[in-house]
């Protein structure tokens, strides 16, 4: 678990990809359950951000 917050802290690509990945897919479970009306609310908001954060990772060094 340290080895991953480590790479973190170094804005290596790999991880922050990951994480941006892992928003954007919660995002869009958040969007098509039909149990809980604020998980549906907050989708849209967490694909965003999912997204904004993948694009915004796409730039870091490999």
């Amino acid at each position: 678990m340290m080895d991953i917050v480590k790479a973190m802290l170094r804005f290596r690509r790999g991880p922050w990809e990951m994480l941006a990945t892992i928003l954007i897919a919660l995002g869009v479970v958040m969007l098509m359950q039909p149990f809980a009306l604020v998980l549906y609310s907050y989708s849209f908001v967490v694909t965003l951000v999912g997204t904004v954060m993948f694009i915004i990772v796409s730039h870091f060094p490999e």
